[in-house]
């Protein structure tokens, strides 16, 4: 029976548990805003709808990826399914730059339109864009602590796409009420165009990164000198080599040679091996080790 603090089975349990939420919050704020969109004929809360829309399909497709990721390995998959996070994320960076470049030219279109916006029951509107940015906020607590557990691509991506919604969601708030109140309308606009500059630099970073795990780059670099920090002051180990890593998902693969004393028994050089690998696995779950033993 596994082990129920098994760190890898805990960091798969908030993965899930941030990609359902994401999911569930992306459907209600779908309802709530074509239910407001109706009411009050508000151009920003149909940009908004439309914007959580693609969050629900996206949100979909991560979370399905969290589920085949976790898959263990099998014959035709050696390293696991985890690459799967790193397509989806990609996919992701490919919708959130393809929505920066909707919002874009729909703001630069409103602004130069010579048909001024016109808006009804403004108070419906805001009061669902108060619980839908509500909703959003909670949600990003909750992923941006997953991200820091799991270093999920996925959940990451999703955060990402979840922060640019609050600038329109904001932005459509801000509208209602000056339309409400001073009946001018096009301030969205200005906001929308800085959402779509948000939403720019947080699908390209996470584009990259995703590309970057795909083309089996190497692993963070401060993770590899804390690492090689652990395995120079371990006791027995006189050296190392040809230590190699690579990201797939949230996991990061580390090969490498350790290099001990050549009168050693096998079954002394495998235990200072394991031992070493049983440390850097509980100080980083995210890492699989493969260690060869070298005589020196």
């Amino acid at each position: 029976m596994k082990n129920a603090n098994d760190p890898h089975k805990q960091r798969l349990k908030l993965s899930l548990s941030a990609g359902a939420l994401s999911v569930s919050v992306a459907l209600v704020l779908v309802f709530l805003k074509v239910w407001a969109l109706r009411e009050t004929g508000a151009l920003s809360i149909a940009a908004s709808a439309a914007d959580s829309a693609l969050d629900l399909i996206v949100s979909l497709a991560g979370l399905t990826a969290i589920i085949y990721a976790a898959r263990p390995p099998d014959e035709d998959h050696a390293f696991g399914h985890t690459s799967a996070e790193d397509l989806v994320a990609l996919g992701q960076a490919v919708f959130i730059l393809i929505s920066a470049g909707a919002i874009c030219w729909a703001a630069i279109s409103r602004l130069t339109s010579e048909s001024p916006v016109q808006l009804n029951a403004e108070g419906r509107g805001m009061v669902v864009m108060i619980i839908s940015i509500s909703l959003t906020v909670l949600l990003l607590l909750w992923q941006r602590h997953v991200v820091r557990r799991t270093s999920n691509a996925v959940v990451q991506a999703d955060s990402v796409h979840y922060l640019a919604d609050l600038i329109p969601s904001i932005g459509a708030l801000v509208s209602l009420w000056v339309s409400s109140r001073y009946g001018f309308a096009s301030l969205d606009s200005f906001v929308a165009l800085g959402a779509a500059g948000l939403l720019f630099f947080g699908g390209t970073r996470i584009g990259k990164k995703a590309w970057d795990a795909l083309m089996d780059r190497n692993a963070d670099l401060e993770l590899i000198a804390a690492i090689e920090a652990i395995i120079t002051n371990w006791p027995g180990v006189l050296g190392y080599h040809d230590l190699k890593s690579r990201t797939a998902g949230s996991k990061v693969y580390i090969n490498l040679h350790l290099e001990l004393d050549g009168d050693l028994s096998l079954k002394d050089a495998h235990a200072i091996g394991a031992a070493l690998k049983r440390d850097i696995i509980s100080r980083y779950p995210e890492v699989d080790l493969i260690i060869h033993k070298d005589p020196v």
